[in-house]
């Protein structure tokens, strides 16, 4: 958990140094949202709650979220920046050179993040099984699930595999289901989702080695 907080700070806001966590109202009342949401969903957390827990004044609140659901929105907001954006996207770019490979690094980036002591599961599917497809958040974080399904779809693409909408959808369930079997305890999910990802790319007419996964210097 607090590496997720600290993952939770305004990259936008340039009058607080990094790394360091901010104690702004608002920030306050993201990482209070977190903790209680994480802990026992968003239904059966009160706006009264999540003030207690911030230590904000009622009206501080109210003067950066008109209504919990928008806070939701904001908190849905941030994970895409820091997870979506900054993990999956930037961070599977960045550990290969070529599409091919950069497909396989997503699963890296989540198998570090599936061993960690404070890995939790992930917000946008947590929200969407909580409030349901048809709920304004369930929605919403559909949305951002859908960003990780095009980037795979783009890499795909950029990859010359055949089919490259199909290749993400069936790539983008390896994902998820590799997530839901970390929040079970399976610490390997990203290993077999990645076994799963090697033939599914050769089944689209492309060609990918499976490597031991990415080690990063430290």
């Amino acid at each position: 958990m607090k590496h997720f907080q600290s993952l939770l700070v305004d990259r936008t806001d340039t009058s607080i140094p990094s790394p360091a966590v901010p104690t702004g109202a608002r920030e306050r009342i993201m990482r209070a949202a977190y903790e209680l949401f994480a802990q026992r969903g968003i239904r059966d957390v009160g706006i009264a709650e999540l003030i207690s827990r911030a230590g904000v004044a009622k009206a501080t609140f109210y003067g950066h979220f008109a209504s919990k659901d928008d806070l939701v929105l904001a908190f849905l907001e941030r994970c895409h920046q820091v997870w979506t954006v900054e993990q999956i996207i930037s961070e599977s770019r960045r550990r290969a050179d070529n599409p091919t490979a950069q497909l396989l690094a997503i699963f890296d980036v989540l198998d570090g993040s599936f061993r960690r002591d404070d890995f939790e599961a992930c917000s946008f599917i947590s929200t969407m099984l909580e409030m349901g497809a048809t709920h304004p958040l369930g929605k919403a974080a559909a949305g951002y699930l859908a960003q990780v399904r095009d980037f795979m779809r783009t890499l795909a693409t950029e990859a010359g595999l055949e089919e490259p909408d199909r290749f993400a959808r069936s790539c983008h369930i390896l994902t998820k289901g590799s997530i839901i079997s970390a929040v079970e305890g399976d610490k390997e999910a990203a290993i077999w989702a990645k076994r799963m990802a090697v033939s599914l790319i050769a089944d689209h007419g492309g060609s990918a080695q499976l490597t031991p996964l990415w080690q990063g210097a430290t």
